[in-house]
């Protein structure tokens, strides 16, 4: 009954799917998290291109009591949020078996703690990827790809032909006809008034016969069974949130193929009952968001949120479309309980230099991205192999506030990182302008001669 909502980082970009108000709202700061839906990716196209957080649930683990249904046996209730944080914390209050419910299930939702320290991560081959001719958000998915390696993740490429196979399914006789059977009554009464696209779609079903639908079912049941051992040998998946980005125009003038496009690596999730999140992870070359969807096989939901975290802290993203920068609690998706050690790193072991293979080595994960107070200096140091900066902690006033990233070690890791280093670096406290401390690089101001 309302225009449609304007995209909160481009207005002339579509904003996304079915639970598109949502998302923009909670990309505008207007409310701290929103509900959607999810069942062919309106929880998380959104979310991918507002800029914001989308966590598609495994299916059943929030109740749809009370949701009008499009797919009753894929339909989940899903969460936009800021952060990946406040997205899973809405998750773990809502997550609870409802027996009003006839599709609820009691599914797991614990604390974010520590992951495993080296994951594995199925990505789609290179042969499989498409973008449509975006290499904007091809180049994106590559950066967000060497990421994840340096958080320590092993990538594993997967053939997606199936995976593709099985979304196209979602569109064909069994679920147009599920569809159907959900409005029915309302449709048979109301036809005129519904979209002309949706419509179209929908009232397809009355020419399907039962035969049509257990045909769906069997394909589906077949693509499940060859995709299962797949599923099963990486720990999760990662792949684009969307292809690319469409105006309201393009998709005004080709709904059906422009949306479908969109649906790439969305359409096959609930179907092969994997949980999913999308998260930020960067700007495009032309300053549009990127984003990543992490999907895994039923019940993972906190595997996949944990690294999402991290993905989202290494980011250094603004939160939506507010400019407000993440806070540094979002980043830290682990139990306070937990003997993690924090360290503070600065040069030649950020993300992306050459030494930082030292950290993943060792299980380190990144944290969060963090600046020291205006109280040091930084010195290039004389006779490294690898270049290397200093940092000293100066007079307060003669100093700077320095970027750093703050990463977390087990015990046993941070005392073999500690006794490899070379003088003159060694560790110290550094203070940082959160408020927080914790141990870091130091040099020896006689080094600095």
């Amino acid at each position: 009954p309302y225009p449609v909502p304007r995209n909160a980082i481009d207005p002339k970009l579509v904003p996304g799917g079915s639970s598109c108000g949502s998302a923009v709202a909670t990309a505008h700061g207007i409310v701290s998290f929103a509900l959607g839906t999810d069942t062919a990716g309106s929880g998380r196209i959104p979310a991918g291109l507002n800029n914001i957080v989308g966590l598609k649930p495994t299916v059943g683990a929030l109740s749809a009591t009370g949701v009008v249904p499009a797919c009753r046996t894929l339909d989940c209730v899903s969460v936009f949020a800021l952060t990946v944080d406040d997205a899973y914390s809405v998750f773990r209050a809502a997550a609870a078996k409802d027996d009003v419910d006839p599709y609820s299930r009691a599914i797991a939702a614990p604390p974010l703690g520590p992951r495993p320290p080296a994951l594995t991560v199925g990505v789609p081959a290179k042969a499989d990827r498409e973008f449509f001719g975006d290499a904007a958000m091809q180049a994106g998915f590559e950066t967000a790809l060497r990421t994840l390696e340096q958080l320590g993740c092993r990538l594993i490429e997967i053939p997606f032909g199936d995976f593709y196979a099985t979304a196209n399914l979602l569109y064909e006789g069994a679920w147009v006809a599920e569809r159907y059977a959900a409005i029915a009554d309302f449709m048979d009464v109301n036809e005129a008034a519904m979209h002309p696209v949706t419509r179209k779609i929908i009232g397809g079903a009355r020419k399907l016969s039962a035969a049509d639908a257990f045909k769906g079912l069997y394909a589906l049941q077949a693509y499940k069974a060859r995709l299962a051992p797949v599923i099963a040998s990486v720990d999760l998946f990662c792949v684009p949130t969307a292809p690319t980005h469409y105006t309201i125009g393009a998709v005004l003038a080709d709904p059906i193929v422009t949306n479908s496009r969109l649906g790439t690596y969305t359409n096959f999730v609930n179907l092969l009952d994997m949980c999913g999140i999308a998260v930020p992870t960067g700007k495009r070359d032309d300053d549009l968001p990127m984003s990543v969807t992490l999907l895994a096989a039923a019940g993972k939901d906190a595997l996949t949120a944990t690294l999402a975290s991290e993905l989202h802290a290494a980011s250094g993203l603004g939160l939506g479309a507010t400019g407000w920068a993440m806070p540094a609690f979002a980043a830290k998706s682990f139990d306070p309980a937990d003997d993690l050690i924090e360290l503070v790193v600065v040069g030649a072991h950020l993300s992306g230099m050459p030494l930082n293979g030292q950290l993943c080595a060792l299980g380190a994960r990144l944290s969060r991205s963090a600046r020291t107070v205006a109280s040091y200096q930084l010195y290039a140091l004389a006779g490294q192999s690898v270049p290397k900066p200093g940092l000293v902690r100066v007079a307060d006033g003669n100093g700077k506030s320095i970027d750093v990233e703050v990463w977390r070690l087990s015990p046993d890791a941070f005392g073999r990182f500690v006794a490899a280093i070379p003088p003159p670096l060694g560790i110290g406290t550094i203070e940082l302008d959160d408020g927080t401390s914790a141990k870091g690089f130091l040099v020896e101001t006689a080094g600095l001669s």
